[in-house]
């Protein structure tokens, strides 16, 4: 039985993402993005499971920042998940929810949920934790004060939440990306619906060439290999200074990939493998597939 380290407490977007890819296997709740790395780092954990991106709020720096900088993780796999957003409150308070003084949760889902709360909680101040979960077990832990949380039906189960609202999230396609991550280069597979293979890259440019980033994308472009997602983030060592991450759609295979690798390498760039992994779909989304 492995040991699966994943973004806590119990009931988190993560926690279901990870019961149902590895319901077999023992899950272990971590505070936070660094803790459930540094599990695995520690031999703690097998794997870790932490999120990368939403369909609305786009990528979780978090992770991304500190695989890069700190973690000396693989990329093994990916989990897609349909993210629902409800309000809830404690049972004590149902009947007042619109009176609610704070409004808790972890920030991507309050700012997935902006709309809904400019409408009906215009000047109520929001409160960011850790996560959806940690927001509704502190609600069901403080039944004296009028706050609410926004988290899953999973949440409201487990911590005995009432919903007062639900699906609250500014827009319907609201899905969230996992990665799966290891100190090793193992092969992961699932009995889930597989979205395709990518390879996840960080590249740094040589510093003072005028239409370097251009030539890289051109190496992807003239071999035909699509790019799911290319972004920027910086390198901590000054204004200016980035480094970018490019997901290409599709495994490494023996030829084009690292024919692309080459030449980046050739224009003085450094290129840093994440992973190449297959991707697979979980929760509802699944069900649709």
């Amino acid at each position: 039985m492995r040991k699966i380290a994943f973004l806590g407490p119990a009931a988190t977007f993560t926690d279901i993402a990870v019961s149902e890819a590895f319901p077999n296997d023992e899950r272990i709740p971590c505070v936070t993005i660094p803790e459930c790395m540094d599990y695995v780092i520690e031999g703690k954990a097998d794997l870790a499971v932490v999120p990368i991106e939403n369909a609305l709020e786009g990528t979780v720096n978090m992770t991304i920042d500190h695989l890069f900088h700190e973690a000396d993780l693989t990329i093994v796999g990916e989990l897609t998940a349909p993210i629902q957003q409800h309000l809830l409150v404690h049972p004590d308070n149902a009947d007042k929810w619109t009176e609610a003084k704070r409004v808790l949760s972890h920030p991507h889902a309050i700012a997935q949920c902006h709309k809904f709360l400019h409408r009906h909680f215009y000047g109520i101040p929001s409160q960011q934790m850790t996560s959806t979960a940690a927001a509704a077990k502190y609600v069901s832990e403080h039944p004296e004060e009028c706050i609410a949380a926004i988290a899953n039906s999973l949440s409201a189960r487990e911590y005995g939440l009432y919903t007062a609202k639900t699906d609250i999230h500014d827009f319907a396609f609201n899905h969230t990306r996992f990665l799966v991550l290891s100190k090793t280069h193992e092969e992961l597979s699932f009995s889930l619906p597989k979205t395709g293979g990518k390879t996840t890259i960080v590249v740094t440019l040589p510093t003072d060439r005028p239409g370097t980033l251009h030539q890289v994308l051109a190496t992807f472009a003239w071999r035909n290999l699509n790019l799911a997602k290319i972004e920027s983030r910086p390198l901590k060592t000054g204004l200016g200074n980035y480094f970018f991450i490019i997901d290409v759609a599709q495994r490494i295979d023996d030829v084009l990939v690292p024919g692309a690798f080459a030449e980046m390498e050739a224009l003085g760039c450094k290129v840093q493998v994440l992973g190449s992994y297959y991707g697979y779909e979980v929760g509802q989304a699944a069900e649709k597939a």
